[in-house]
């Protein structure tokens, strides 16, 4: 097998974060739910996990740089094909979700932990020399509970879903799919936890969580900024001489905005209350005039300024 450090790009020196770092950054790049099918992305996922597996548990980097266990986790001349009273590493990722196939609905939480360098690692997989190295996981001593391992996963939402939520089904690492309902509000490149959803815990400790990196796909012509939204209205040169509503989408649904008259482009105008529902307040909704001629020729419009004489400097503001 190929050398876990090699494929996590990384050095033999490399820190707990960033090891940590190289593997969010690869399992999220290579998750089978971005390349659905793609039997080559799926073994890259695999090996990507399973060097975190070894590299991300210090006990484990500690055995491997030392030559006592292989790429693969077990020990040096260990022969699975022999089974017996040999050691032999289980699927570190068969455990923590219950039985079945099905997906399940679960709900998570924000937490600015799970970004932080404590915030997870490997520390679900039972550890088979636990009781040959005289202590439990992670440095634990033996018969003392353990955390489950917690597991990384990504998600593509809408602008729509970001600002108000929905329901996502999501792949994990053992190839099982939930269904995890998206808080509103969540922002772009958010990790976010499921708790108690990872790897199952050692000697009756808990279990881990899910780390959810979430991306958020742009909208056409909206902008988040903060809890608001901004987006150019164009409307036309009668529209904003004479004022006139006119019709705005927002999230949540067409709505008229009063233009006042003698707009001009840059004006702003609040749509309070229609932007981001997120848990610390809803924002509003700014919309920007942008007065707007027409693509096609307008007789009609270009008799009427041929005639008109205006008695002002439009661009007495730059001089």
């Amino acid at each position: 097998m190929k050398d876990p450090y090699e494929i996590l790009g990384i050095a033999k020196t490399a820190s707990e974060t960033e090891i940590k770092k190289a593997f969010r950054t690869l399992a999220k790049k290579h998750h089978p739910d971005k390349h659905a099918g793609d039997a080559a992305a799926k073994k890259r996922f695999q090996e990507i996990s399973g060097a975190y597996d070894i590299l991300g548990d210090k006990q484990k980097r500690a055995q491997y740089d030392a030559g006592a266990i292989g790429a693969d986790g077990n020990p040096k001349g260990f022969d699975p094909r022999q089974g017996g009273g040999g050691f032999r590493q289980g699927n570190p990722f068969s455990g923590g979700f219950g039985g079945g196939a099905g997906a399940r609905e679960f709900h998570f939480s924000f937490d600015d932990a799970a970004s932080s360098p404590g915030g997870g690692g490997p520390a679900g997989f039972e550890d088979i020399f636990a009781d040959l190295m005289g202590g439990g996981r992670r440095g634990a001593k033996a018969g003392q509970a353990a955390k489950g391992e917690d597991f990384a996963a990504a998600v593509t939402v809408s602008f729509a879903e970001a600002a108000g939520g929905g329901t996502r089904r999501v792949m994990l690492q053992n190839g099982e799919q939930i269904d995890v309902k998206i808080p509103a509000g969540v922002k772009d490149g958010q990790v976010v936890r499921v708790k108690g959803r990872g790897g199952a815990g050692g000697r009756g400790g808990p279990n881990g969580d899910i780390l959810l990196t979430v991306s958020v796909a742009p909208h056409p012509f909206m902008t988040r900024d903060g809890n608001d939204i901004r987006m150019d209205l164009p409307v036309t040169p009668k529209e904003a001489v004479l004022g006139a509503k006119v019709p705005v989408p927002t999230l949540t649904g067409t709505v008229s905005l009063s233009v006042p008259p003698n707009s001009n482009t840059g004006t702003v105008l609040r749509l309070k209350g229609k932007g981001i529902a997120a848990t610390d307040g809803a924002g509003d909704f700014y919309v920007r005039l942008v007065v707007t001629l027409p693509e096609k020729p307008d007789e009609s419009l270009r008799g009427f300024v041929q005639g008109w004489s205006p008695d002002y400097d439009p661009r007495a503001k730059i001089r």
